[in-house]
Order: structure tokens, then C-alpha cells, then sequence
């Protein structure tokens, strides 16, 4: 018997019809069961960032929160998984938008008046212009408790801000008491938040700028002028004051040394004569004619040290004009 002889191809080529035949038919089903289990593995895992908390629903129950990295669920609809950022620091602008954010930032030109003008407690109207930072503190009330937290957010912190700049007057929340209101609109919206349990820490509050409507603005700059020239004023007085005061009482108290020490001297004068006095009194009593001889003298030689021009008479003469030069 002789073996026919052929080639390899042709010895698999029937086995590749049968294996195509049998594919084509059972495809579509293999497609489907792909797809399903790629469904499936994909509705399976999912993923915490570092800086985020997940929170797992079970056909809509709270059932337990995972911290960051790969988890798996129930999926097809029955687990949902939902990320939360707790370490994350949001902001929120009032009476501005921050265009371009950077080392020099860009605004948006039109203005919010709707959300920025106040009333203060003197009955005049500022521009206000504030941020209010937030970070999630509880992910389960954020989430579930308060519908809108970023909107709820924002109408609180407005309302907050309106009594809180009604509480001052024009020019404390303009100049002095901006610390003071930034510190006030931080408590008092934290407690509006916790009384609603929405899961918000409020992390600052700060007013960014504050100033007079654009129709008051100029007014305003001369009144602020007119402040400043004042200042300068009393400046330049007080200086003038510090020059002249201490001055004066440098020679005030200049005099009364110099008083208070001639009438000490004039005192120690008096009383050294007084004391001369009663001794030359004892020595008068005990040798009247030398002692009285003795102070003759010596007042003669005081009064003869002053004299311009000495002249000495003759007793027996009878005048004194022969010895006078008139003509000189």
C-alpha cells in the first residue's frame, strides 16, 4: 500500500476549518463574557489618594470609610465608593475672582457688589472684599447631612459678615479693627456650621480689602488727605514741644539751682558774719582800744584799695584846694 504524500499545510488545514467553524459560532458569547467580567474586575477596585478618606455605600447605607490605597467592593451597583479630600485646604472668594493664580495674580475686572457691599453700624457702606479657607473634618456629614456645603458655605459666611460689620463703625473696619473682625466672622460661622453637622472646619477668615464705594471714592481721598495733613501737623507740634519743653525746664531748673545756691551762700555769708561778729564782740571786750584800732585799719585798707587817687593834708593846712588840679 502506497501513502500518499503531502504536504504540512495541508494536513492542518482541515483541523483550522473545524477549530473557525467552531469559534465563529460560540464568539459572540465569548465577547459578552469578556465584557461582563472586564465590568465586573473594573467595578471591583478602586482607588484612595493620600490625601483623601473613601466612603462606602451599600445601596445607598453608610456601611465603613478606608484610608488611602486599593480596595475592593461589591460591585454591579451594590458597593459605591466616595473619595473625599480631608487634608485638602479650599477657598472661597467674596467681592473678587482670582483669574490666574501665581506670584503675580490676575483678577477678574467686573466687580460683586452684590456680595460685597456692607452696611455699617453708622449707617455707611463699605466694599468689602474677604476669603474664607475650609478643610472637611467629618466626610460622612459633608456629604450627606448638608446638601450643598460650597453654597451653604457661602451664603453663611455673607450673612456672618453683614451683622458682623454692622457691629462696627465705618473706620474700625477700615483701619483698626480688621484683626478683630476677621477673629469675630471665623467664630461665629464655626458655629453656625456645627450647629448644622456639616462635618466643616473653618481654618481662617481674612479680609482682603476694605474700601469706600466707587461713587464715594474721591470724597473719601480727601478726607484721608485732610487726616494726613493733620497728622503731619501734630506731628510737627509735638516735635516742636519736645524741642522747646525740655528746654525751658532745663532752664527753669537751671535758675532755681543757681537761686537755691545764692541764697545758700547769702545764708552762710550771714551767718559767718554773725558769727565774726559776736567773736570781734568777746575781743572788743577784753582790749577795746585794739580791737577798735585793729578794725580801723583794716576797713582803711579796703577802702584805700578802691580809691583812683590818694591825698595826703597837712594838718595845719587850712584846705585842700591848693593841692587839686582842676585843669586836669
Amino acid at each position: 500500500m502506497e501513502f500518499e504524500r503531502r504536504s504540512p499545510d495541508e494536513i492542518i488545514e482541515p483541523f483550522k476549518k473545524k477549530f473557525n467553524s467552531k469559534f465563529l459560532k460560540s464568539g459572540p458569547l465569548v465577547a459578552v463574557a469578556i465584557l461582563v467580567i472586564s465590568v465586573i474586575l473594573g467595578g471591583t477596585f478602586y482607588t484612595i489618594q493620600p490625601n483623601e478618606v473613601g466612603l462606602v455605600l451599600r445601596f445607598g447605607k453608610f456601611i465603613r470609610s478606608t484610608k488611602p490605597g486599593l480596595h475592593l467592593k461589591i460591585p454591579l451597583g451594590i458597593e459605591k465608593a466616595f473619595p473625599v479630600k480631608v487634608e485638602y485646604i479650599y477657598k472661597d472668594e467674596f467681592g473678587f475672582r482670582t483669574r490666574a493664580p501665581g506670584i503675580r495674580s490676575t483678577y477678574e475686572a467686573r466687580s460683586y457688589d452684590e456680595e460685597s457691599l456692607m452696611l455699617t453700624g453708622d449707617l455707611n457702606v463699605l466694599d468689602l472684599e474677604w476669603i474664607v479657607q475650609f478643610k472637611i473634618k467629618d466626610p460622612f456629614k459633608a456629604l450627606f447631612v448638608v446638601r450643598n456645603v460650597r453654597k451653604t458655605l457661602r451664603d453663611l459666611s455673607e450673612a456672618v459678615m453683614r451683622q458682623i460689620a454692622g457691629n462696627y463703625t465705618f473706620t474700625e473696619v477700615l483701619t483698626t479693627k480688621r484683626i478683630e473682625v476677621n477673629i469675630a466672622v471665623q467664630k461665629k460661622l464655626q458655629e453656625i456650621l456645627d450647629s448644622y453637622n456639616s462635618g466643616i472646619q473653618i481654618v481662617t477668615v481674612k479680609l482682603q480689602d476694605v474700601n469706600p464705594p466707587d461713587p464715594v471714592k474721591p470724597a473719601f481721598n480727601e478726607v484721608n488727605e485732610a487726616k494726613q495733613e493733620r497728622e503731619k501737623l501734630i506731628n510737627q507740634a509735638w516735635e516742636t514741644y519736645n524741642q522747646k519743653i525740655p528746654q525751658a525746664r532745663g532752664e527753669a531748673l537751671k535758675m532755681v539751682t543757681e537761686a537755691e545756691g545764692y541764697a545758700l551762700a547769702k545764708i552762710n555769708t550771714a551767718q559767718g558774719d554773725a558769727k565774726r561778729f559776736l567773736l570781734l564782740q568777746k575781743e572788743y571786750a577784753r582790749a577795746k582800744n585794739v580791737t577798735r584800732r585793729r578794725l580801723y585799719l583794716e576797713n582803711m585798707s579796703e577802702i584805700l584799695k578802691k580809691a583812683k587817687s590818694k591825698y595826703i593834708v597837712d594838718p595845719e593846712q587850712k584846705g585842700i584846694l591848693p593841692l587839686l588840679q582842676l585843669k586836669k
